[in-house]
């Protein structure tokens, strides 16, 4: 039966996020088959409290259903609606909801998007329509994460909106909210500071123009929202890292066989090896380097920035040679995209023929001729550093990136380090990204154990959130340790850079490789992608201890933070 999953806003972007996977592993299992459109869906299952009636859904089988169960029995939740939908008929009601009659926009949509798609994409969405719902507004936030487009705003609610806040990272194609108000920011303020961010999104809020003429105030406003160079650089990173991970996976599935075994031609350790060092890895620089570009430049720049990695590759320069050729690429094409004057019969040739030639040409010769050995040399005797360095010094090491990954969870300073950990892969140096990924997930885990240890210290709220921050930090999603780092800085952050040092030092120090940049302790159920296992566990858990026990200790009940605030 064709079925279509409406996960209501009211579960937030996180929890709703997690449902539907839920749901969509369990669809088969229930005879079920998932489509995207109501249009041809013969059943449509609605889990959560409906924000307001769906015309849309006339005449077809409904069944609403709770979250709870959903998550918990999905298997059951789906055989249920399947026996119990019935036709659904929509009260006489504006499908858009009613409108707010406070001061200020009633209808705001939205747009998060950061580098992996995973925790602040879902996070800053639930945010940013919590605080938009206690001001009364109608809301609605569209995620561009790693799964895809989610809770997809339709064009009927752009017209409708009066305010478009856009939380992104990287960047994402906004051209359908062309002529409308935007506020632009990052997931971080919109996660941390979300009522702030509304506040000035309605007082600084530009029409936006999807064109290279911006108006005035469009143009001030975007100034000071981008980060610039580091934003292109996340693009190019969020587009690489499905490579990395499926690469990765395959080289380690690979090792199942044994270290040597794909060198044996016509074996699956062979295949598994081509699939993943020989092609998967093969992309990972020329899809960086394209993405720095295309986030540069748009369309344009894609090609030269493709053609820039592939000649990354083949010079050697490697990863730091990708980085260099998509901005190159980059800023060449949009050079001769804004500054070239054609005359009217050629502009069409402009994007499809003169950009790519004259940027290509530019990119390739500079990389041949003038970044490849260097990067190249500097590339083989960083590599050759890490892999011949002392106890000592890998052990400093695992420590500052360990530290580094805790510091703001997330942020610039945690995915510097990230990206660090990501580029050695390439080059088939695995302690790093071992060292990265066991402290980044020590936050969230340490502070679980510390709402356990000194529960008394924790309002019942805050025991639920580290729950919730325990499975979070198993799937290596730092962000989970936020809500926390937010309420109490000053002893939480500290806490968290110490253990994760801790944690650093000690992946470092027991000498663990990890192939997969992602996944975090379910990537324990690929063997070979963690070596050793047992010593590995053994630095994540010491860094988990040291945390939950010093968090536990510093924290302050909020009853004595009030009295000393007072």
């Amino acid at each position: 039966m064709k079925t279509l999953l409406k996960i209501e806003s009211s579960l937030g972007q996180a929890r709703g996020h997690l449902v539907k996977k839920l749901l969509a592993a369990a669809a088969a299992d229930a005879g079920l088959t998932l489509v995207d459109s109501a249009e041809e869906a013969e059943l449509v299952v609605v889990v959560g409290a409906p924000d307001s009636a769906d015309a849309g859904l006339n005449g077809k089988k409904v069944y609403f259903g709770e979250a709870a169960q959903a998550a918990s029995q999905p298997a059951a939740f789906l055989v249920q609606a399947k026996n119990a939908a019935e036709i659904y008929q929509a009260p006489a009601q504006s499908a858009l909801g009613p409108l707010s009659s406070s001061v200020g926009p009633k209808r705001i949509v939205g747009v998060t998007a950061c580098p992996t798609g995973v925790a602040h994409t879902y996070m800053a969405a639930e945010a940013i329509e919590g605080e938009a719902k206690k001001r009364g507004w109608w809301v609605k936030v569209e995620t561009r994460g790693s799964v895809g487009t989610g809770n997809a705003i339709t064009d009927e609610e752009v017209r409708q909106a009066d305010l478009v806040i856009v939380a992104v990272d990287i960047e994402v194609d906004l051209s359908k909210f062309a002529g409308k108000p935007m506020y632009r920011t990052s997931t971080g303020l919109a996660l941390k500071k979300t009522a702030q961010e509304l506040d000035k999104a309605v007082q600084e809020a530009a029409v936006y123009q999807p064109d290279t003429q911006k108006s005035g105030a469009a143009a001030v406003q975007e100034k000071k929202t981008t980060t610039g160079p580091y934003r292109h650089l996340l693009t190019g990173v969020s587009y690489m890292l499905p490579m990395v991970v499926a690469g990765g996976l395959c080289i380690a599935l690979s090792f199942i066989f044994g270290i040597h075994a794909f060198e044996q031609p016509g074996t699956l350790a062979a295949a598994l090896m081509q699939i993943g060092g020989k092609s998967a890895f093969a992309l990972m620089v020329p899809v960086l380097a394209g993405f720095i570009a295309f986030s540069i430049a748009d369309r344009p720049g894609l090609t030269p920035g493709l053609v820039g990695g592939m000649l990354a590759v083949s010079t050697g320069a490697g990863f730091i040679g990708g980085i260099i050729a998509g901005f190159l690429a980059g800023y060449v094409a949009k050079l001769i995209s804004t500054k070239l004057p054609l005359p009217q019969s050629m502009a069409a040739l402009k994007p499809i023929l003169i950009i790519p030639l004259i940027a290509s040409l530019i990119t390739g010769l500079v990389m041949i001729y003038v970044v490849g050995t260097p990067v190249a040399k500097i590339l083989t005797a960083l590599t050759g550093w890490l892999q011949s360095m002392g106890t000592a010094n890998a052990v400093v090491l695992g420590a500052i990136l360990g530290a580094m990954m805790c510091s703001d969870m997330g942020g610039p300073i945690n995915k510097a380090a990230y990206a660090f950990g990501v580029a050695l892969l390439s080059t088939q140096t695995y302690a790093p990204m071992a060292a990265v990924m066991a402290a980044g997930m020590v936050p969230p885990l340490g502070i679980a154990v510390a709402t356990l240890l000194g529960r008394n210290k924790f309002e019942k709220t805050e025991r639920e959130a580290g729950k919730a921050a325990f499975v979070l930090g198993l799937c290596f999603i730092t962000e989970g340790a936020i809500p926390f780092a937010a309420r109490d800085p000053f002893r939480v952050i500290p806490s968290c850079m110490v253990s994760g040092a801790v944690t650093g030092a000690l992946s470092m120090y027991f000498g663990a490789k990890l192939m997969a940049p992602h996944g975090g302790m379910f990537v324990l159920l690929i063997p070979g992608a963690i070596t050793p296992v047992f010593l590995y566990l053994v630095a994540i858990a010491a860094g988990t201890l040291l945390l939950g026990v010093l968090y536990s200790v510093l924290k302050r009940p909020d009853q004595e933070l009030a009295k000393a605030l007072a």
